[in-house]
């Protein structure tokens, strides 16, 4: 076999990848606040962006991800990615949006998606400028409460010391599934990664919670990281959730900090080159696919 049947044999067995946490912002359509400050991620990142960021690595669906788009703009967003999920001309199939659980009008915003079958969830990142305990709080609770009543999710996106409050939270809302985002939020670089690795292992013990695979690349130092500074997190997360409860998500274009999209598919692989071909489908594929009902 040529090298060039050898690659063309590998695309083809390639592992089907669904994109659980797919970012996208126009920004002659959206105000993102946070991108003032933000460095080249300051320019809007398009569609037509992510098929080529994406290109040739078999991403076969996707889920979208909030970006904090100013809150007016809040049922704009959610409506521009619906209409991307009814074309069937992108690989969104889902999204995941923005909400701000606890204020006075949540309820009704985010009843008018109830019945909508491709809002899957809700998340608002508790590190954007919110004091650490405001997810333990008894309106945060009830409103999270109520996604599980309809069916939602919710993505958790703390600052690693605040794991603690996120126990609190999943442990009062039983009925209400939870995603940890970004291996909660490790640092690679870390010189002590100890009390994040105890907290791991204490989330991974509530069933109603899966974990996301996905921005820690951003964590890694820049031109100078390889897939053993990433590896000891993934695979503690790994080994405490086990393989029927993690999901890859590309955190695209956040993760062009520190990786090309390529290079960070490649560097999970190569962590977990070991596994079985069906544990590798159930982090790439097969997890997402049940999570979130997707066809």
């Amino acid at each position: 076999m040529s090298l060039e049947q050898a690659a063309a044999a590998a695309k083809e067995n390639a592992v089907p990848i669904v994109d659980t946490h797919q970012h996208l912002w126009d920004l002659t359509k959206f105000n993102l606040p946070w991108l003032k400050s933000a460095g080249k991620l300051n320019r809007s990142f398009l569609m037509e962006d992510y098929n080529a960021a994406t290109k040739g690595l078999n991403v076969v669906m996707s889920v979208y991800m909030e970006v904090d788009v100013e809150p007016s703009q809040r049922v704009k967003e959610a409506e521009y990615v619906i209409a991307l999920c009814e074309s069937r001309k992108t690989p969104m199939r889902a999204a995941v949006i923005s909400g701000e659980p606890s204020a006075p009008g949540f309820k009704d915003y985010i009843k008018q998606f109830k019945d909508n079958p491709y809002i899957k969830g809700v998340r608002r990142v508790l590190h954007g400028g919110l004091p650490p305990g405001h997810c333990t709080q008894p309106e945060f609770i009830r409103d999270i409460r109520l996604l599980g009543e309809m069916g939602m999710s919710y993505d958790i996106c703390i600052r690693p010391a605040e794991l603690g409050d996120a126990i609190k939270l999943v442990d009062a809302c039983p009925d209400t599934r939870f995603i940890l985002d970004h291996c909660g939020n490790a640092n690679v670089q870390w010189s002590d990664a100890s009390p994040w690795k105890r907290d791991i292992t204490a989330l991974a013990q509530r069933k109603n919670l899966i974990c996301k695979v996905s921005g820690i690349i951003a964590s890694a130092q820049p031109g100078a990281w390889t897939p053993a500074d990433l590896e000891p997190y993934i695979k503690h997360v790994i080994a405490e959730f086990g393989w029927d409860r993690v999901i890859f998500g590309g955190d695209w274009p956040v993760c062009t900090l520190t990786a090309t999209y390529q290079q960070w598919v490649d560097a999970l692989k190569h962590i977990v080159r070991d596994a079985t071909p069906l544990q590798q489908r159930k982090l790439f594929h097969d997890n997402a696919v049940r999570f979130y009902g997707l066809r």
